[in-house]
């Protein structure tokens, strides 16, 4: 008997609803017209409902209301329109149907397909909210009938949901239905039975499309910003999420850190042992990783062997016991051939160290070079993070330099000028630390030039023994020496084309290479207070006591006399040296060619010192 009341409800629904072989038809994919033709029958008052009038039995509601399709689909629209979550759609089309169908609930059923079961999420007419799931094994269960017949069912009671509490009612079932694929069912708590099934039918196939569309955009966009070795951020996605979670920081006056990891000795295992097995590594790191951080923070691929993370609400001392303990996580972790897995880590954080996007990131990988300069003791990496080193340290300037000429290209930050701006930002501490800046940034210029490696410290040496040699007072001595440490400064302003170029300069060549001493004091030492002093010996070095010299043309006692022992210290020291045209010159014939600009190129009494303590000045060059 029951068999064939089921069959018979089948039937009736089969007819109700326009289905074939037991599928309804999608609207969306009828002509046009037909659409048009039910929308515009969408007002027609019925009644009684088709599904009912067959044959089925409905609570009958002592009140009627003629509901208004037209002004309901306009609703819907707007929902759609204002919705800025799913979460939020649904909570708005339940009150829509409340509103104008005058609905007990509002339920939506979607399959997830690992699970094998439908999620279902019910709205109140009172705005409350339950979940469950319903297995697809429980197939006596209408909701999974509806979603596997892609029918549309009607029943008396909602016992079949298993929510307690709730109001009982009667219960209208619709597939959704996408690209003829039925995705989820949706469900109505309807007393009356004044519902146009055709209406219902083309509003849940709409609903399985936009929810559908949003699926197939959630996945593009994961796909484009997700790297497929590791299945973490691409560089993109790593930058987006960055720039979002810094933006909060931001408004929030909240630290962020930046975590970054790099495998130690990954170009040795895939010289040695193939690129297959540097793979494994990395993805081994990668998965420990996403095991081991917080809900709230993000990893990225951020380099062939890198992996950063970003850790919002997160200062400096906590993003060290977060790395330390991943670190360790990984140190346990032994790969065939490889040993323990060891790698180099590095910390910024904002805005301690920096409120910019770019070179939050370059000073976590500075300080994850320096980690790697350090290496790996007592079985654990060492965690730096940019606010433990001296940014004038040799291996720390090293780093950072290697960093941006690696990355000029991809941000347009060029070593040069993120130097000087360090150098002129720089809080003076003491005139060790005055001298620890200056002849750091004078060997990252003379690095520039490879033919002029310890230039400036050698000119600075003999500077300083020549101004001695003389009987200045101690006070002008050491100006002089810190004055010539700094003499080639402006050559941070010179293309490496001019700068580098083997042979004879042209003369177009060479008069950008006479602007040196002038962007020397201009650009580097006249915004920065403490040097300003030094600017004379800078801006005049290259001034000739015939007048024959640059930029001004100078002569004789025109020149100050710390611009003229600079001179005379810098002429020895190029003669000495070797060059790509000539080898460097002995002493004695150094000194004879001092001789003969004595009075014309040189002050003739400054040489004569200068050639009376150059033996003792022999250095290695």
């Amino acid at each position: 008997m029951e068999k064939n009341i089921k069959a018979s409800k089948q039937r009736t629904l089969k007819k109700s609803t326009g289905s074939v072989s037991g599928r309804a038809t999608n609207p969306l994919a009828e002509k046009t017209s037909d659409i048009v033709a039910k929308i515009n029958n969408f007002n027609a008052f019925r009644s009684t409902n088709r599904l009912f009038s067959a044959g089925m039995t409905a609570p009958v509601s002592t009140s009627r209301k003629t509901i208004d399709y037209s002004a309901l689909l306009q609703d819907l629209n707007q929902d759609f329109k204002t919705a800025e979550n799913i979460n939020e759609l649904f909570s708005k089309i339940n009150n829509t149907y409340n509103e104008r169908i005058d609905c007990n609930f509002t339920a939506f059923a979607f399959f997830h397909e690992k699970s094998k079961c439908l999620n279902l999420k019910l709205y109140t007419k009172r705005g409350e909210t339950y979940s469950s799931k319903i297995l697809l094994s429980e197939v006596e269960n209408p909701v999974v009938e509806a979603f596997k017949s892609v029918s549309c069912i009607s029943k008396n009671d909602i016992k079949f949901l298993n929510i307690p509490y709730m109001q009982n009612s009667a219960a209208f079932m619709v597939p959704m239905v996408s690209m003829n694929q039925c995705i989820g069912v949706l469900i109505l708590g309807k007393e009356s039975t004044d519902l146009n099934v055709s209406f219902l039918e083309f509003f849940a196939s709409h609903l399985a499309m936009y929810i559908h569309n949003g699926e197939l955009l959630t996945k593009t966009n994961k796909y484009a910003n997700t790297d497929t070795l590791t299945s973490l951020y691409n560089h993109r996605g790593f930058q987006e999420i960055l720039s979002s979670q810094i933006q909060k920081a931001q408004e929030n006056k909240t630290h962020l850190s930046i975590v970054m990891l790099d495998v130690n000795n990954i170009s040795k295992i895939n010289r040695e042992l193939g690129h297959a097995k540097g793979d494994e590594v990395i993805k081994l790191v990668a998965e420990k990783v996403k095991q081991n951080i917080r809900p709230s923070d993000s990893a990225g691929r951020y380099g062939g062997d890198e992996i950063a993370i970003i850790m919002p609400n997160t200062d400096t001392a906590e993003a060290k016991y977060l790395a330390e303990y991943i670190t360790y996580c990984l140190s346990c972790c032994f790969v065939d051939d490889v040993g323990p897995v060891k790698v180099s880590v590095g910390i910024s954080t904002y805005p301690e160290c920096t409120k910019d996007q770019e070179k939050l990131l370059i000073l976590a990988e500075q300080a994850m070079y320096i980690s790697q300069a350090k290496g790996y003791k007592e079985g654990m990496s060492a965690i730096i993070s940019s606010s433990d080193y001296n940014f004038w340290d040799d291996v720390a300037l090293n780093s950072f330099a290697e960093i941006l000429a690696k990355r000029h290209a991809q941000i347009g930050i060029r070593f040069e000028d993120e130097l000087l701006h360090k150098f002129n930002n720089e809080q003076i501490k003491s005139q060790n630390h005055l001298m620890e800046m200056a002849t750091s940034l004078a060997g990252a210029i003379d690095a520039k030039d490879p033919y002029t490696k310890d230039h400036s410290t050698s000119v600075s040496r003999y500077a300083e023994a020549l101004a001695r040699a003389v009987n200045l007072p101690e006070e002008e001595v050491e100006r002089i020496k810190l004055g010539a440490l700094l003499h080639d400064v402006g050559k941070i302003g010179i293309p490496e084309s001019v700068l580098k170029k083997p042979d004879k300069l042209l003369d177009d060549e060479w008069e950008i290479m006479k602007q040196h001493p002038t962007i020397g004091a201009e650009k580097v030492l006249e915004p920065n207070e403490a040097l300003r002093d030094l600017i004379p010996i800078v801006k005049y070095h290259h001034e000739r006591i015939d007048g024959k010299g640059y930029p001004n043309q100078l002569k004789g006692n025109e020149i100050p006399l710390a611009a003229r022992i600079v001179s005379v210290a810098d002429a020895y020291h190029a003669l000495i040296s070797d060059r790509p045209y000539r080898k460097g010159m002995p002493v004695e014939k150094a000194c004879e060619i001092l001789k003969l600009g004595a009075g014309t190129q040189w002050d003739a009494d400054l040489v004569r010192h200068f050639i009376s303590i150059a033996p003792s000045l022999s250095t290695s060059v």
